[in-house]
């Protein structure tokens, strides 16, 4: 074998191992972000409350009824409310065709977003909203259990904060049914929700 095919082979094989690595990485992360498995309950459990101060846990997205879920935060300018203001419109066309979706709104600022500023948020949008917050403590760990990304921005003399804007489709056993991306098709992300609640 010439010295060039023996770099080549070398090359290809480093390449090899970097891409069975980042696949053993990426297998990893998701199995510990859908709670152990093909199959499971997508997400880790949780302990928040929702905008009337009442306790919440996993159990509410696993009592049969499918649930479009979406993390996010009151201060937020434009991802979050268009993204409430899209699923409480979908919502209501498909109670409206006799259908139940639950629209989950998960605060990653519990800082400012005690449970009345969350009543107040999402009373504006739609009153079938439910607002989870909690410590600042619990809210990570959700939200590391379900593989969203958060993080608090410097600006000014206050904060923003950078966040996943995926809304996730969870059917009536709490398992990953699909996602809705932010931006998407009105037209693809209904279909989504049609397939979810039938």
């Amino acid at each position: 074998m010439s010295g060039l095919s023996a770099v080549r082979v070398a090359l290809w094989a480093i390449v090899a191992l970097m891409l069975g690595a980042a696949i053993a990485l990426f297998a990893v992360g998701r199995t510990s972000n859908t709670g152990g498995g093909e199959g499971a309950p997508y997400g880790s459990g949780f302990s928040l409350v929702d905008q009337n101060d009442q306790p919440v846990t996993e159990a509410v997205l696993r009592d049969g009824t499918p649930a479009a879920v979406f993390f996010g935060f009151t201060h937020c300018p434009e991802v979050c409310p268009t993204t409430l203001f899209e699923l409480a419109g979908h919502q209501k066309a498909l109670k409206d065709e006799g259908k139940v979706l639950q629209v989950v709104f998960v605060s990653v600022d519990p800082e400012r977003d005690t449970p009345a500023v969350m009543k107040d948020y999402v009373s504006a949008v739609s009153p079938d909203i439910k607002a989870l917050t909690g410590s600042p403590e619990a809210v990570s760990t959700m939200a590391k259990g379900w593989g969203v990304y958060a993080r608090k921005v410097p600006q000014g003399d206050s904060y923003t904060m950078d966040h996943t804007a995926t809304v996730f489709l969870i059917d009536g056993e709490g398992k990953l049914a699909g996602t809705i991306a932010y931006g998407e098709n009105p037209d693809t992300a209904r279909q989504k929700l049609e397939r979810l609640t039938s």
